[in-house]
């Protein structure tokens, strides 16, 4: 019994640290973007939150992968739209390739699987592509870095023994 109790009070710590390190990734972004007047944000890095403060030890969680995936990902929705419309099937080449190519460099990194939607169906110019993704990618990361620091909730980047 005692062992269940510690085993949920510990789930309880670090799902209530990772709702506070999401949240506080996406506030940083927002105030940030707000003061800055240029925009940091997007809808997939709610899900990237998710993988920094809940996973940060997964291989899809490190910043190589958060960067590069949604670089990689938006570039290619971004070539597509040059090609066509948001008609589905460029929707669902265009993921279909963000995809393979993220597992072809080994940068894979599941939100940025919505970036060629987020860029053909919201009509996106090439711009996005450092704002939001690029600085608003590495803001985050970088909040991820100093948030694991602090909270001392883990090691992240994750560094393999």
């Amino acid at each position: 019994m005692r062992q269940w109790k510690a085993q949920l009070d510990g789930r309880v710590k670090s799902s209530i640290l990772a709702g506070i390190g999401g949240a506080a990734g996406i506030f940083l972004l927002a105030a940030l973007s707000g003061a800055s007047n240029t925009p940091l944000l997007m809808a997939p890095f709610g899900a990237s939150c998710v993988l920094l403060f809940a996973a940060p030890a997964s291989p899809f969680s490190q910043p190589a992968n958060v960067i590069g995936g949604h670089l990689l990902s938006t570039l290619i929705g971004m070539l597509a739209s040059q090609v066509s419309g948001p008609d589905p099937w460029t929707l669902a080449i265009a993921t279909a390739l963000a995809i393979s190519l993220m597992v072809l460099f080994k940068i894979i990194h599941p939100p940025a699987g919505a970036d060629p939607m987020v860029v053909l169906m919201g009509h996106e110019n090439t711009l996005f592509l450092l704002f939001p993704v690029l600085s608003g990618s590495v803001v985050l990361v970088l909040i991820a870095m100093f948030y694991h620091r602090l909270s001392k909730t883990a090691s992240y980047p994750y560094r393999q023994a």
